[in-house]
């Protein structure tokens, strides 16, 4: 009875609490519990940032402390990029750096500042055939560089308060153009895609002059189908959003279709007026969006170098601000997403299709590279807000514009819409890229777990919430400066301020290894396939005990309660999971099993073979997981699947299981009492991906 009433008390006590959670939800319509009942769906895309650039410093994601980093044949990982003796005689590489490391005027400064090329020669000769390293000297230093939280407060809260994507690429190593195109049809008509060749493309570049740079390579205008036009044929609303300042990034306007469209028809009407942003913001407010809305911003606010991160950043603030605060944010879903790396650098080496897939793979048209794939290409930033995608979740899955295409066509097959399958999408993106349906949490939007003192006793209580609506507290953007006629400035104000806009390169103090304290400390939660390049904890779901590899021969738990795993003192209630998740002996790492190496020399093969099967070893590499749970050296390590459920249906609770790849019953399991074992039960793990210093 002591019992009931306790946890009576402190279900009340936390019912009440509001935490971190500040907006009111008053005015908002009940969120949708399902795909189907989602009724918006908000594409926005800014302009030409890398995902290291951006978030390299973001915890618990894929970055600077990436445990599975290349390492090409001459021995060194990828982050040693090679410097020319024409850079510098100081040095012969040079490693990730802060484009503020001096401090003062200069965090002002870089604001303003450009790296390097965005264009498809700059882009295919930094990736050096798969090496991905000549960001120096084949593009810029300053390509190298990277901004942290400090200079982009908005961007990183709007991407940990929801969900973020660290394995999103961009879909074609080029610039703007191919790129915004894929977004809206799937495919540049690269040989073997769904178009004929007299469709237009190979489109490979930001050419808009009719006609062909060659044959059959930038041909101008497009022909086929985009997805608004599938779209309207199966009766779902769509508006793009722009004004006449759209910084030429509506890429219905390069379709032929769209440009020959008369004002009274819905290509011209939804495709190509300039509404303005004013549209979009009173239609959320009303709660009349269309099904689909397509946002184009304004030159000054794209985010391209040199048009700042923070004033783009208001621009993101207003657009979140729209949607969460729309009485429709309950059945809405933002995407936001960068259309290309614009000439910023990333370290993972772009995954892709084997040589030759159709619709994949070009001579290239310069005569230089030889056979090379088109795309995917290098990471960018990308988070969805939702009230499903909240938490500070990490969506690890292959990923790239596509994937916006293929949710769509999710949600509208969900909602009984038919024949809303693009067949311009090229087969092997839809294959391959993630449909990130595994970044939403219909079933449990927000999980909150309890623990505290019952009687000398220690007491876990799981709530599963509707889905969140209410709004995290975030930084507020500045506004951006504006000329004296009320045009947005703020680059030139910048430039104005500070001639000087690139810093000083660091060339004479590189330390001779990369430093592990660039990455801020903390964790994530892993949601969707599992992919390479972080260090993980597994936590069973249910009794929240850690998978240790510290005992020379087995694999053993600890209760993920005690920070301190040799403790025999009781769990401390007010929990600092920082503490729990820092423990070395929990700490994993993921290596992709059909690569058949622990580093990196075949590149080619490294970056195509990336589907389960994998290997598990401690976050050290000293031990591997062998057969029946036992720790073995790298030579005996067997494969294993850790396969992510969504917990719908009676498969309650997301979360892994993690089974010997080749055999039935072969699940990891961990007993009541904390021991592991191998059998036909089944234990959901939470998978954390974790960035500590130590």
């Amino acid at each position: 009875m002591k019992l009931f009433i306790a946890l009576a008390i402190a279900l009340s006590l936390f019912l009440t609490d509001p935490g971190e959670a500040e907006e009111d939800t008053d005015g908002r319509e009940e969120a949708a519990r399902s795909l189907k009942d989602v009724d918006h769906v908000i594409i926005f895309m800014q302009e030409n940032r890398s995902w290291n650039t951006y978030f390299g410093t973001m915890a618990g994601t894929r970055g600077f402390q990436d445990p599975n980093v290349q390492v090409n044949p001459d021995g060194l990982p990828v982050w040693f990029q090679k410097v020319d003796s024409d850079q510098s005689t100081d040095t012969k590489t040079l490693l990730p750096w802060h484009l503020g490391y001096l401090g003062g005027n200069w965090s002002e400064a870089i604001q303003c500042m450009a790296a390097g090329s965005n264009g498809y020669r700059a882009n295919q000769a930094a990736l050096n055939y798969g090496l991905n390293n000549q960001w120096v000297t084949d593009n810029t230093p300053w390509s190298w560089g990277y901004l942290k939280r400090d200079d982009i407060p908005v961007q990183f809260a709007l991407a940990e308060e929801w969900t973020v994507a660290d394995m999103y690429q961009q879909s074609q190593i080029t610039s703007t153009n191919p790129n915004r195109v894929m977004l809206v049809s799937g495919s540049i008509n690269a040989p073997g895609s769904p178009q004929s060749p007299d469709e237009g493309g190979v489109y490979l570049d930001n050419t808009e002059t009719p006609g062909c740079e060659k044959p059959n390579v930038n041909c101008y205008p497009l022909k086929w189908k985009t997805i608004f036009e599938l779209y309207e044929d199966a009766g779902v609303s769509w508006q793009v959003y722009q004004g006449e300042d759209n910084f030429d990034d509506n890429p219905l306007a390069w379709f032929e279709q769209y440009q020959n469209a008369r004002p009274g028809t819905p290509l011209a009407d939804k495709g190509m007026a300039f509404l303005g942003l004013d549209k979009f913001y009173k239609d959320a407010a009303k709660g009349t969006l269309p099904q689909i809305s397509f946002i184009v911003g304004p030159r000054e606010l794209s985010e391209h170098a040199p048009y700042s991160p923070k004033d783009g950043a208001w621009l993101q603030e207003k657009v979140v601000e729209a949607v969460t605060k729309s009485p429709k944010y309950g059945k809405s879903v933002l995407m936001i997403s960068f259309d290309e790396s614009g000439g910023w650098g990333d370290h993972v080496p772009p995954y892709h299709s084997p040589t030759d897939t159709p619709g994949e793979w070009i001579d290239d048209y310069l005569g230089v590279f030889g056979r090379i794939f088109t795309g995917p290409g290098f990471r960018v930033p990308f988070y969805i807000i939702s009230p499903w995608t909240r938490g500070g979740r990490v969506l690890t899955e292959h990923s790239d514009h596509t994937s916006q295409i293929l949710f769509i066509e999710e949600w509208l097959t969900a909602k009984g819409i038919e024949n809303i399958k693009s067949p311009e999408v090229v087969p092997w993106r839809r294959e391959h890229m993630s449909n990130l349906v595994n970044a939403f949490d219909f079933e449990n939007a927000r999980t909150q777990t309890i623990l505290f003192r019952i009687c000398l006793r220690h007491v876990e209580l799981t709530l599963y919430f509707q889905p969140n609506l209410s709004l995290p507290n975030l930084p507020k953007a500045e506004l951006p400066h504006r000329d004296e006629s009320g045009n947005w400035d703020g680059s030139a104000y910048c430039e104005s301020l500070y001639p000087e806009t690139r810093p000083p390169v660091p060339y004479d103090s590189q330390p001779d290894r990369m430093p592990t304290d660039l990455v801020e400390e903390g964790y994530k939660e892993c949601i969707g396939t599992l992919t390479e390049g972080r260090f993980l904890v597994f936590s069973t779901t249910e009794q929240s005990r850690l998978l240790l590899h510290s005992n020379p021969d087995d694999l053993t738990t600890t209760d993920a309660t005690n920070a301190d795993p040799d403790s025999d003192s009781d769990p401390d209630p007010d929990l600092d999971y920082n503490s729990l998740y820092r423990n070395s002996d929990a700490r994993w790492v993921l290596h992709y099993y059909n690569n058949n190496s622990t580093s990196s020399t075949d590149v080619n093969t490294t970056a195509i073979n990336q589907d389960p099967p994998y290997l598990l070893s401690s976050g050290n590499r000293r031990v591997w997981l062998g057969e029946e749970g036992k720790l073995v050296p790298r030579r005996d390590a067997v494969a294993i699947d850790i396969d992510f459920v969504r917990g719908e249906g009676e498969d309650k609770g997301r979360g892994y299981y993690i089974k010997y790849h080749d055999r039935d019953d072969g699940y990891i399991s961990v007993n009541e009492d904390g021991g592991v074992r191998v059998g036909e039960e089944k234990t959901k793990f939470k998978v954390l991906s974790v960035t500590y210093h130590d």
